[in-house]
């Protein structure tokens, strides 16, 4: 039975990962633009009263609140509700990672003198730096990277032809 099962929780697994990933890029603007914010500034100053364990509870607060979304989107998308279904999913991702990311910039050496903590990061790093490795790891890169660019390359044609065509209208 695990023989069968294995390669769907493989497939269930990198689905979750590229909707993770994906949506990771999508909140890295979101994440700097509110970091720059008035109220972080007070809750920076609160979290770093906080002591480590209570830290590390407020840590695991959005997970265990903004996680239990995904499944809750999928069944809505799996029902025929695909697009509030996908509005569940990208907000409770991008505010899952906003709060975790912030949380551990502020209090990483806090979190880091748990040993636990430490040891799971630790852990995490080192399949980071394995699936990094790996070839279609770096043939993605390599294509989301070629996409911007060319992105980038139609916004700035489509913007300089905007210019040309303004300065041509007003002659």
């Amino acid at each position: 039975m695990s023989r069968i099962l294995k390669p769907f929780v493989f497939v269930l697994a990198g689905i979750y990962f590229l909707v993770d990933a994906a949506v990771w890029l999508l909140a890295k603007p979101v994440i700097r633009w509110l970091s720059g914010h008035w109220i972080f500034d007070r809750l920076r100053t609160w979290v770093m009263s906080l002591g480590r364990y209570p830290t590390l509870a407020l840590f695991v607060v959005p997970v265990l609140i903004l996680e239990p979304a995904k499944p809750f989107a999928a069944y809505l998308t799996a029902t025929g509700h695909m697009v509030i279904g996908l509005i569940i999913l990208g907000v409770a991702e991008v505010l899952k990672l906003v709060l975790i990311e912030r949380l551990f910039c502020i209090s990483r050496d806090k979190l880091m003198s748990i040993r636990a903590f430490a040891w799971c990061y630790a852990k995490l790093q080192q399949i980071r730096s394995w699936v990094e490795s790996l070839g279609a790891w770096r043939l993605a890169r390599r294509l989301v990277l070629i996409a911007r660019r060319t992105m980038r390359r139609y916004v700035l044609a489509y913007q300089s032809e905007e210019r040309e065509h303004v300065s041509w209208q007003s002659r």
